[in-house]
């Protein structure tokens, strides 16, 4: 199964990121408050980047850690395609 890193914006402008085998269910999922504590808070959420897909949820999961650390700036660089 492919594996997708996913960054959505929520209505305070927060960022959002996760995996999921399907980012636009996922989505879907968040806004209806199902999932995390955060999203239950800060929802409605937009789908802003999804990433080409990863072979294994760990190889995700690392991606995600890493996006996770970076700041908003590194993040906004990602989403606008100028960071990689």
């Amino acid at each position: 199964m492919n594996w997708y890193v996913y960054i959505a914006k929520t209505k305070t402008r927060r960022y959002y990121t996760g995996i999921t085998k399907n980012p636009q269910e996922r989505i879907i999922k968040h806004n209806q408050g199902k999932g995390s504590q955060l999203a239950i808070q800060q929802g409605p959420f937009e789908l802003i980047y999804v990433s080409k897909f990863f072979i294994s949820k760990s190889e995700a999961r690392k991606r995600e850690i890493q996006i996770k650390g970076w700041n908003r700036r590194k993040k906004e660089k990602l989403i606008n395609g100028e960071w990689g």
